[in-house]
Parts: structure tokens; sequence; C-alpha cells
């Protein structure tokens, strides 16, 4: 079920050497990739990024017995990234996420089963480096 973002169309932000360029096409964005590809660095730079803009909540495994469920549940016009969406996400949130159309989603994991996602709204996170810069960015998981 494609939605267009309903919050950000984009995120970019900068940690010392490394860049995060996301384009977000959609309210549920999955991103998947190989171990030590970068997905927990991206995620402590969004975490760092969420303290600039208070739209964007982030949630990880530390957060399972803090009441996550219920933030996200009474929240409107946040982006929430979830890290380690494959311990978070049960049958029951994850069938919340796929009719939400007051917030968007970035949701890191490997499982995206129960979400109903096409193709497009699951992308491989790509580290590209040149001189000392590393950016990273999604592509097309298929």
């Amino acid at each position: 079920m494609k939605i267009k973002p309903v919050i950000l169309d984009r995120i970019q932000t900068r940690h010392t050497n490394y860049i995060v360029d996301f384009q977000l096409d959609s309210n549920v964005t999955f991103i998947t990739g190989d171990s030590g590809t970068g997905k927990s660095a991206v995620y402590s730079f969004l975490l760092e990024y969420s303290s600039e803009d208070k739209r964007v909540r982030c949630l990880n495994y530390l957060d399972h017995n803090k009441g996550y469920k219920t933030a996200i549940r009474k929240s409107k016009g946040k982006i929430f990234i979830i890290d380690n969406a494959d311990i978070l996400l049960d049958d029951n949130l994850r069938q919340y996420i796929v009719m939400d159309s007051e917030n968007q989603y970035v949701i890191i994991g490997r499982n995206p089963t129960g979400l109903l996602l096409s193709q497009d709204d699951i992308r491989e996170l790509v580290s590209t480096k040149k001189d000392e810069i590393t950016t990273f960015t999604l592509e097309s998981a298929f």
C-alpha cells in the first residue's frame, strides 16, 4: 500500500565524514542490507538528526519495554525511524502501521512481512565512498 510521504520526502544529514541522503517515496520505507553495511551507524546518525527535527522519533531495541507502541498509536505528524524492527514490531503493530495515514515510517530490519509493501517500498542501504566522505543512500532491493 503506497501512500505519498506525509511528513518528509527526503532526509539529509551529516555526521563528521558520513552523509545520509534518503529519498522517501511512500509513508513506509523498509530498509534492508547485509550485516556490516552500516544500518546501525545510519540509525545513530538519524537519532542525532532527531534532536534537530522534532517530527523525527527514533526507536530501537532499547525501547522494547518503554511504551513505544502507545507512543506510535497516539502520535500524529511524526516520522518514526525504527531499528531492529524484527524485535519491535509484532503483527498487531505492523497492521497498525499499514493503515496509519497520520505518520510516516522508515523501518530497518530483515522481515517486511505483514507491512503490505510493494517492491518499491523495500530499499537496500548502499554506501559509496569518495575521498574521505561516505554517503549512505537507498536503492531498490530488487
